[in-house]
């Protein structure tokens, strides 16, 4: 039985009923076939099993739920459900139980269990784990050659090892492994809300501050059962969008940059400074630390802040437009662009891609028009998609994306509601399930909380939309040529330490 429930609402596990293996997994697959989409998919160790919950998303503005129980193995759904392959690595790695027919099982992120006493390899509890360390998909034949490259890379990034089986310069396979940053933060909430919770959120991905503060915030308000007042819900719409532009921004700089296109890439590099700057004008920090909290924002907006604001952003799009249309009139750069990295839509409905690597393949799936929260559920912005699945589409998207981010931007500046930003939350529910999605700047962020009979996290679960990604970048090397990497790679510009956690 599929139990639904609203973006950002709770209800009670005892409504959730426990079914049948066998009808939960057939369940995912049935409805994943029908265009739902696994949003999340974890388990909870418990002494004798595990206790299985899948979050669904689909276009009608609910959310379903399904919940089992399962002891020893887990039959895997992903040879029929491709979008599944990492949940349940991760089931497996979290909660120490094996995947039966999972066609690639291995871990997800190197690590423990989350009760450390049960693992799915059989690795003992004094015996090493290395990220990167294992097995990797090989191809056969005297002239493929594997190349292989980071977790150190020559820039800045974070890292990550990636795995290359190459004909010549054509790529045949390539395999993604991380793990690396890995700072277990889901563990550390079990029991939580501590005092320490809110910078750990703040954390998961330094350029998602606020994407994921509010996710939180959404969690501790549906199970406390309050609602922010609209000031506060207005000042959390413009902080997301000026994140989702500074980063934006900055990722057509960069993909100006790995064509060797440098006026895009200085324009643009200094552009995104002045974004980050309209969000410190609102808090204090460049990346929004410190502003969202559990019922509201830690800071308001009086009205000269929101002129100085809007102001800003006047000039800024009219900067911002200028340094793209260079990009846009360059042939060169558009021969880079065009046919580069090209994931088909049906590859990406089976993967369960989100955010910008979906719509630049012709997916409408946007958190803030399929399950609209707070301010977006009287405002939506308009989606913007393009069909081409290649780097320009995805490079398109974005410059969408950010047109429409600083117009909605200056109309809620325009009508900012006045009031207080900030209402007590008062305490969480007993024995409740809370989810909360948002359209962070890389796609959808999930988070899931249940909790126990004292009002505890018993469960803390987040889902960083390049968990969903990541196998996207893989597609779209398949068939390229190995230069092509790294424009590809900052075409998706996927987090590490969000997949990580």
């Amino acid at each position: 039985m599929l139990n639904t429930l609203a973006n950002g609402e709770s209800i009670p596990v005892r409504d959730v009923p426990e079914t049948a293996l066998e009808v939960f997994l057939q369940g995912i697959v049935d409805l994943t076939g029908m265009g739902w989409r696994i949003a999340s998919y974890f388990g909870v160790p418990e002494r004798e099993g595990v206790d299985l919950w899948c979050i669904l998303a689909g276009s009608l503005g609910r959310l379903g739920v399904f919940r089992s129980w399962v002891e020893g193995r887990l039959p895997s759904i992903t040879p029929v459900c491709p979008e599944a392959h990492l949940f349940e690595r991760e089931i497996a790695e979290q909660c120490g139980i094996p995947v039966d027919d999972h066609p690639w099982f291995k871990p997800v992120r190197y690590q423990r269990s989350l009760d450390r006493a049960r693992d799915a390899w059989g690795r003992g509890n004094d015996e090493p784990i290395l990220p990167g360390v294992g097995d990797f998909y090989r191809v056969g034949g005297e002239e493929v050659h594997e190349v292989a490259v980071g977790p150190v890379h020559a820039g800045i990034i974070e890292p990550g090892h990636f795995r290359f089986q190459c004909h010549g310069e054509t790529v045949f396979h390539l395999e993604i492994a991380l793990g690396y940053q890995h700072r277990g933060i889901e563990r550390a909430l079990i029991n939580g809300p501590q005092a320490t919770s809110m910078a750990q959120m703040e954390t998961i991905a330094g350029d998602t501050t606020v994407g994921n503060a509010t996710a939180y915030a959404m969690i501790r308000e549906g199970l406390a059962g309050m609602t922010p007042s609209p000031q506060a819900e207005t000042i959390r719409a413009v902080a997301l969008e000026l994140e989702r532009l500074a980063n934006h921004c900055g990722d057509m700089g960069a993909l100006a940059g790995d064509v060797g296109f440098l006026p895009t890439m200085s324009f643009c590099g200094r552009i995104r400074g002045d974004f980050l700057n309209m969000t410190a004008l609102l808090c204090g920090s460049r990346f929004g630390r410190g502003l969202v909290r559990p019922g509201g924002t830690y800071f308001g907006c009086e009205p000269g802040q929101a002129a100085e604001l809007a102001r800003r952003l006047e000039e800024a799009r009219r900067d911002y437009g200028g340094a793209v249309e260079l990009l846009w009139d360059s042939p060169s750069v558009m021969a880079r662009f065009e046919k580069t990295g090209r994931v088909g839509s049906d590859d990406a409905l089976a993967l369960g891609l989100v955010g910008p690597a979906a719509r630049a393949c012709g997916i409408v799936r946007d958190v803030r028009h399929d399950h609209p929260f707070g301010l977006y559920r009287s405002f939506h912005p308009p989606v913007c998609v393009e069909p081409g699945g290649d780097v320009l589409a995805r490079a398109l998207v974005r410059w969408k994306e950010s047109q429409v981010s600083m117009e909605f931007s200056l109309d809620r500046l325009g009508s900012l509601p006045g009031g207080d930003s900030m209402s007590a939350c008062g305490k969480m529910g007993k024995g409740r399930l809370a989810v909360a999605l948002v359209e962070g700047w890389r796609g959808e962020v999930c988070h899931v909380a249940i909790t126990d009979g004292a009002g505890k996290f018993l469960r803390y679960k987040v889902t960083d939309p390049s968990f969903h990604n990541w196998s996207g970048l893989a597609m779209a090397l398949r068939g390229g040529q190995i230069s092509d990497f790294p424009v590809c790679n900052k075409s998706f510009n996927l987090s590490y330490c969000g997949f990580d956690l």
